[in-house]
């Protein structure tokens, strides 16, 4: 079983930078995909980014390409994603998620975190 456990959220001014870390324990993390999804106040999840095993592929929604990027160290069991030029819009509880399969950005994800909030003020 795969434990997913989200760290980093805070609350930062708009133009700032935070860093949401995974921690995944249960099996080896090299043997899954990671992803980032994220769910606004009153509005429904949405996909942010996704990485496969070694971090040879890896796939941005469009309102964050250029701004967040997602990395990952086998390691030390752990996906990261450094998220720059925050803007208010980025306000949501951040997800962390894997799968034993290719990166996808659809939310058919095995194993979720209990997620991490990210406020940013305009």
């Amino acid at each position: 079983q795969v434990q997913l456990v989200e760290s980093g959220g805070g609350w930062v001014q708009a133009g700032a930078s935070l860093r949401l870390s995974c921690a995944l324990s249960g099996q080896p993390a090299s043997d899954y995909s990671m992803a980032w999804f994220r769910r606004a106040p009153g509005k429904e999840r949405e996909f942010v980014a996704a990485i496969n095993w070694n971090g040879g592929i890896t796939y941005y929604a469009d309102s964050v390409k250029g701004r967040f990027t997602i990395s990952r160290d086998n390691d030390k069991s752990t996906g990261f994603l450094q998220m720059n030029n925050l803007k208010p819009e980025d306000t949501a509880v951040y997800y962390c998620t894997a799968r034993p399969y290719g990166p996808t950005m659809q939310d058919n994800y095995n194993y979720w975190g209990q997620g991490t909030e990210v406020t940013v003020s305009s």
